[in-house]
């Protein structure tokens, strides 16, 4: 071979893998800088140079989201460089689902991010789509989703929240379909979708000033809850198993309990008696008594709980295809620290989302479904593409200790702390939950865990309320006086379908 035609060949071979290498380091190695994203929030960079890509990303036809036959989610023509605005017809009501999708902050957040590659239409189960739009010449458009939520049972648990800071998750106990998921207070997601980037700036402002923090979605995330007394389910549930208690296992409950190694003296709530002293297992699960079942827990002991609340799911990982924060049972290292979080005190930190599954897995008898908000993908013709299949997750009790739990949460409803969560017609079993927020301000968090049906053997809903404590609940605030009538508005709608 000729010394200069080998000379050019090796040229234009190194130009070849310089070339090579380059493509790979953007599209590949550099992609991240390019497209942040995190499970709540994806930012596509601000560099100006990536205009183009901003434009592509966010001027595109995105499918709708729905709930139910309700769109909560739309792409309508603009006249400006995007060609078409994001609106969400569905507001606040849904805010902590939609999320928002952001051109002034190149940003989506929500299921707008989660769901990104379907309302784009470039996920690999719109190819058949693309390939028409291609043949067509028409401009492609992405598909839609259709959610788990049931409008009616969303509306009633918003409804019933009132403004006040908290949530409601309801499920379907059979299939883990989320049928409700509402954080209170929300925010209005076209603010942050307009065009307008003076608008958008402001209202993010306002939004993060904000002290009720309006943008975090309470039902998953946030900072967690304490979940009070309703911690007691899981306590029993160990007790059960490890044979250190049944239903009718007589019980010492005096006035307060000296907690082991400390000068604090542990009550019932509001310093009231349970029974005579003594009771049942039964009886302190229906009247939420404190002192027995702190020495339930000390007795069970810290090592079983933990394997309890892990069991159930304490501490995995959950999209659903939102990111769920994980709830935390702590490692403690005393006996003192065991019987506060056997009574959902101390560090034990859960999502509504959590506790709702607790009570649908009761309710399946033990077997506990994978909760998931996408019902069915669908075209941009809204044509089914894919429907969720319901999976099992764990199956954390037998469905005898199911049966045991149902039968305790039945009667803590029908003559324990839980009344006020009672519906005509319908048969509740559930849970209430009280705990102390350490501040010496307003009242506590309250809770209400439970499920219900027109025939309990074939629950139609399981459902998790709680609100924030502080100036917004009174001090004499419980979980039976505040969550529980939320928690029968929910159920009403819920099973009245």
């Amino acid at each position: 071979m000729n010394r200069q035609i080998r000379q050019v060949t090796v040229l234009v071979l190194v130009m070849v893998l310089a070339l090579a290498a380059s493509l790979t380091s953007v599209q590949g190695l550099n992609r991240p800088a390019l497209w942040e994203s995190s499970s709540q929030q994806g930012t596509l960079t601000t560099d100006s140079r990536n205009a183009r890509m901003v434009y592509a990303q966010f001027g595109t036809d995105r499918g709708q989201i729905l709930a139910g036959d309700t769109v909560i989610a739309d792409s309508e023509p603009s006249d400006d460089a995007y060609t078409y605005q994001r609106t969400y017809p569905g507001g606040q009501l849904y805010a902590p689902l939609t999320g928002y999708f952001s051109t002034s902050f190149s940003s989506m957040t929500g299921l707008e991010l989660t769901a990104n590659s379907v309302l784009n239409g470039e996920d690999p189960s719109l190819f058949s789509s693309r390939i028409k739009s291609l043949v067509t010449g028409e401009t492609q458009q992405g598909g839609a989703i259709k959610l788990t939520i049931d409008p009616q049972v969303q509306q009633a648990a918003w409804d019933a929240l009132g403004g006040r800071r908290g949530a409601v998750v309801a499920l379907d106990p059979s299939t883990g379909a989320i049928l409700a998921l509402v954080s209170s207070p929300s925010y209005d997601p076209n603010l942050l979708a307009a065009h307008d980037s003076d608008t958008v700036q402001s209202a993010w402002e306002s939004l993060n000033d904000d002290p009720a923090k309006p943008l975090v979605n309470r039902a998953i995330g946030g900072d967690l809850y304490p979940p009070g007394s309703t911690f007691k389910i899981l306590t029993t549930a160990a007790a059960l198993r490890t044979g250190e208690a049944s239903a009718d296992t007589e019980m010492d409950a005096p006035d307060t309990l000296t907690l082991p190694g400390t000068n604090h003296a542990l009550s019932n709530y509001a310093g009231e008696s349970c029974g005579n002293g003594t009771v049942t297992l039964a009886e302190a699960f229906a009247q939420s008594c404190n002192t027995p079942f702190a020495q339930l827990a000390m007795d069970v002991g810290d090592d079983e709980l933990a394997t309890e609340a892990a069991n159930w799911g304490f501490g995995e990982d959950l999209d659903i295809p939102l990111t769920v924060t994980p709830s935390t049972y702590p490692a403690n290292d005393s006996q003192a620290q065991t019987a506060m979080a056997g009574i959902g005190q101390a560090s034990v930190r859960v999502t509504p989302l959590m506790m709702a599954t607790v009570a649908a897995t009761i309710a399946n008898g033990g077997d506990q479904m994978t909760p998931y908000l996408i019902a069915q993908t669908l075209d941009s013709d809204l044509s089914v593409v894919s429907t969720a299949t319901p999976k099992v997750a764990r199956t954390p009790i037998d469905s005898s200790t199911a049966q045991t739990l149902s039968e305790l949460m039945q009667q803590a409803v029908t003559d324990g702390t839980g009344t006020t969560a009672q519906v005509a017609g319908v048969t509740v079993a559930g849970k209430t939950g009280t705990a102390e927020t350490g501040s010496a301000e307003g009242g506590p968090v309250t809770w209400f865990v439970g499920f219900a049906g027109t025939d309990i053997a074939d629950p139609t809903v399981a459902v998790a309320v709680v609100l924030d404590g502080g100036e917004q609940t009174a001090t004499t605030g419980t979980g039976g006086s505040v969550a529980g009538p939320i928690a029968a508005s929910v159920i009403d709608a819920a099973v009245d379908q």
